[in-house]
């Protein structure tokens, strides 16, 4: 019984693995082919801005399909116009068909997440739900680095790297068709509005704004930057996995000091550190190769922390019963700025050369520093001890799994029975034993200390 129950999760993890690594190994393809071809900036940008545009659209009404089709035929028709929209992309050069697959292909993966994330949502319980949302990050960062590191393997100009990566995205159906669960329900989250969380915390939705703007631009221009800089293919493929990767390093050490410090001080400093490092690109990146590379890893790593870093912000100042409602329209937010990303970075370099894609984000960086210090002096900041716990929350998402998250008090526990509905009354029992022998301790507080500190058993 054990073995089925972590069969059935198995299946969920390799899905999400192979779907992140395909869809990211064709975004950054897409960038080098799209630079190896001459083409401007400008057009690259509008190019690949359509995929965020597809992928809020498909967040918004990919549920739709789903409930329409269920959740494997669904899954399947997403995977279908993924790879298929894939394999065309060499097939012609005009800009107007590459845009309108990258739309297609935006759509198709946010509703591969619906389903993939609702699937999450029914296996887990109050017990594990901790240990299945971290485990959903770590596993879309490593799929995200390996993504990149197949790059390095193929020659991007031609047609082979299209098929591999439509290979790998069809291949992402095959584990969960396997499954055996039954397929569970969508609900769509409560909203709160844009308004109320300008009244409430301001600051986070500004954050989760400009960190879809630095993130969308660096996964889409930063390899034609590589390009235009003079990195051969498989130096490309190490500069962009090093700075996937690097979030997963920082995650831990990022959470303690936002559970010990005031997260606007984290915020300004994160800012700070991602205006420095990109200019540190421009002017000391150029004079060898791992400089480069560290530079852009330090960069990136600080990126991939403004968001979560936002949701925490914002959730100090919601109940906790607002916290999946916040965390959605945060989300929104950020697909706004996944958009606009593109656009703007490509302007800047099509304006400054290849290095205005870093003045760009630079310039970004400060802004929302400056503001973030500016709200500081005008708003009443809560206190360390009153802060609600830091998740890294994962952005390659479409919303569902911040159902997941283990600070929202209102997560519906599904008893074993209905999610695995085939199997006898023993052995429903057995697997509940199992689960229990194996869920790592709930962290608690430890109330003796100076500061609002988690501390495990």
């Amino acid at each position: 019984m054990l073995k089925r129950l972590v069969i059935s999760l198995s299946a969920l993890i390799f899905s999400v693995f192979l779907l992140m690594g395909g869809n990211t190994f064709v975004m950054t393809l897409l960038g080098v082919n799209l630079g190896l071809k001459g083409v401007e900036p400008t057009l690259i940008g509008t190019i690949m801005v359509c995929y965020s545009v597809g992928f809020v659209l498909g967040s918004l009404y990919g549920p739709r399909i789903i409930k329409r089709v269920g959740h494997i035929r669904a899954f399947a028709v997403f995977s279908a116009f993924l790879a298929s929209s894939t394999l065309i992309f060499p097939l012609t050069d005009s800009i107007v068909i590459w845009s309108l697959l990258r739309a297609l292909g935006g759509v198709a993966v946010a509703g591969c997440f619906i389903v993939i994330e609702s699937w999450f949502s029914a296996v887990a319980s109050n017990e594990n739900r901790a240990t299945l949302f971290f485990s959903y990050q770590i596993c879309t960062y490593l799929a995200a680095t390996a993504g990149q590191l197949l790059i390095g393997f193929t020659d991007p100009a031609a047609f082979v790297p299209f098929t591999l990566g439509a290979i790998v995205l069809t291949a992402a159906l095959v584990p969960l068709s396997l499954s055996r669960m039954e397929a569970p329900t969508i609900e769509h989250n409560e909203r709160i509005s844009v308004k109320a969380i300008i009244k409430d915390a301001p600051v986070g939705l500004l954050a989760a704004l400009c960190s879809g703007m630095l993130l969308s631009s660096f996964y889409a221009m930063a390899p034609v930057y590589a390009i235009q800089v003079g990195l051969k293919v498989d130096q490309l493929s190490y500069f962009m996995a090093a700075s996937v990767f690097t979030f997963i390093i920082f995650a831990w050490p990022l959470g303690r000091l936002c559970d010990r410090l005031d997260r606007s001080k984290i915020l300004i400093c994160i800012n700070v550190l991602v205006a420095l490092s990109a200019l540190g690109v421009v002017f000391i990146g150029s004079y060898h190769l791992g400089l480069l590379i560290g530079f852009s890893a330090l960069y990136m790593g600080m990126v991939a922390a403004i968001y979560p870093v936002a949701v925490a912000i914002t959730n100090d100042r919601m109940e906790a019963h607002h916290i999946v409602a916040a965390s959605t329209t945060l989300l929104l937010s950020y697909g706004l700025g996944s958009a606009l990303g593109p656009l703007f970075s490509s302007s800047m370099m099509t304006w400054f050369g290849a290095q205005g894609l870093y003045y760009g984000c630079a310039g970004i960086a400060l802004l929302l520093g400056s503001y973030t210090l500016f709200w500081r002096q005008g708003s009443q900041m809560v206190k360390v001890a009153d802060q609600a716990q830091y998740i890294p929350s994962p952005v390659e998402t479409a919303g569902v799994i911040t159902e997941l998250d283990p600070r929202n008090e209102e997560f519906v526990d599904v008893p074993m029975e209905e999610v695995f509905p085939y199997m006898e009354a023993e052995e429903i029992a057995e697997a509940q034993a199992c689960q229990m022998e194996l869920d790592l301790p709930e962290p608690e507080l430890d109330e003796t200390a100076e500061d609002s500190v988690l501390v495990p058993h």
